[in-house]
């Protein structure tokens, strides 16, 4: 077992939830881009929780139910109360005609559609199946999932989602299964950091899980985000710190940044990134993992992995000592925000 560290997360409304600072990211199991074998994914869960991972999320979108599905094969051998579990609200998955599924970005999908719900019955009807398809009695964070202009396609949708979620009664359903007991946090998936606050204005969340939006390459999010977060005890589950590719492969011909192919400026930045990491020995992808813990608001970070080698590797990764020298010349170089805080120098500490 590799010895990871946790972080609690204590929000302003939350039971105090103990995170392994690495957790398991759930949508490449729902066969995102390519289909995963059955054996290829529950070994690389099984492997997640056998080096210590302790924090697993997943979704109804991921595969229309098929991640969720996977999961709950392999929760039966961890024992749910072994791990903290998540999963979203947002998207029904509805029986449907063989051309009218909504695969979105995955392959070899269930016969289901997709259906937007963020409304009191929306939200419930949604929890309900994502126990079934789980085969558990609760989840520990519920998060609205993907109510940004990321995945709504514009600002005008994502503004008309939050009205739906607070008019039409979803966050009042999140907060009655949460007073309930049902679950111990609430909080938001999403790929915008801009939601997150927007909703922070609205009522009160314990945690955000934001994909990409806080990474080597962007910090935006230091402006007004995440000092509000720091502020209201606000905790950060980091999805995506690798921008879909490019923090992972170097500046490489066909270089992913946020799903398409990397642009002239992104590739020189990285390049310039690069050539510290070369300057100190550390792999870009070890640097673009470990940056990410170093604000104190973000209390786990969730790589993706399809297979029980990719664990690993992301365990090396994380794992990999980088010297403090780095980090301060990386500050000093000006490739990130001044008021961007580092990591403290890391050891290996596998055991």
């Amino acid at each position: 077992m590799t010895a990871l560290g946790t972080r609690l997360l204590n929000g302003r409304t939350a039971t105090r939830i103990e995170l392994t600072e690495m957790g398991f990211g759930g949508a490449p199991l729902g066969n995102l881009y390519r289909k995963v074998s059955e054996e290829d994914a529950q070994a690389a869960l099984q492997a997640a929780y056998d080096h210590g991972i302790r924090y697993f999320d997943t979704a109804p979108q991921y595969g229309l139910g098929r991640s969720e599905v996977r999961f709950g094969e392999a929760i039966k051998r961890f024992g749910r109360d072994t791990i903290k579990l998540s999963t979203k609200i947002g998207r029904l998955l509805l029986d449907c005609e063989p051309d009218e599924v909504t695969p979105e970005a995955f392959v070899d999908v269930p016969q289901k559609r997709i259906v937007f719900d963020y409304s009191y019955d929306g939200v419930m009807r949604s929890y309900e199946a994502s126990k079934e398809r789980l085969q558990v009695e609760n989840a520990d964070i519920l998060f609205v999932h993907d109510v940004c202009v990321f995945s709504q396609g514009s600002q005008e949708a994502s503004d008309a989602r939050v009205r739906e979620l607070f008019d039409e009664g979803g966050y009042r359903a999140l907060s009655e299964l949460k007073d309930a007991g049902e679950i111990s946090a609430i909080g938001a998936g999403v790929n915008e950091w801009q939601v997150c606050e927007k909703l922070l204005g609205l009522a009160d969340f314990d945690c955000f899980l934001l994909a990409g939006r806080y990474t080597l390459l962007e910090q935006e999010a230091l402006e007004s985000f995440l000092p509000l977060c720091e502020a209201r005890d606000v905790g950060i589950i980091l999805g995506g710190p690798y921008n879909s590719g490019i923090l992972a492969t170097g500046a490489v011909p066909g270089a992913k940044y946020n799903y398409a192919d990397a642009p002239p400026e992104v590739l020189e930045r990285v390049r310039r990134i690069e050539g510290i990491c070369e300057a100190h020995s550390v792999p870009l992808i070890a640097a673009a993992l470990q940056f990410v813990l170093g604000h104190p608001c973000v209390k786990t970070v969730i790589p993706g992995a399809v297979n029980a080698r990719e664990v690993e590797s992301n365990l090396t990764v994380l794992n990999t000592p980088i010297p403090a020298g780095f980090w301060s010349d990386l500050s000093a170089s000006g490739l990130v925000r001044e008021d961007a805080p580092m990591p403290k120098e890391t050891t290996c500490s596998a055991a």
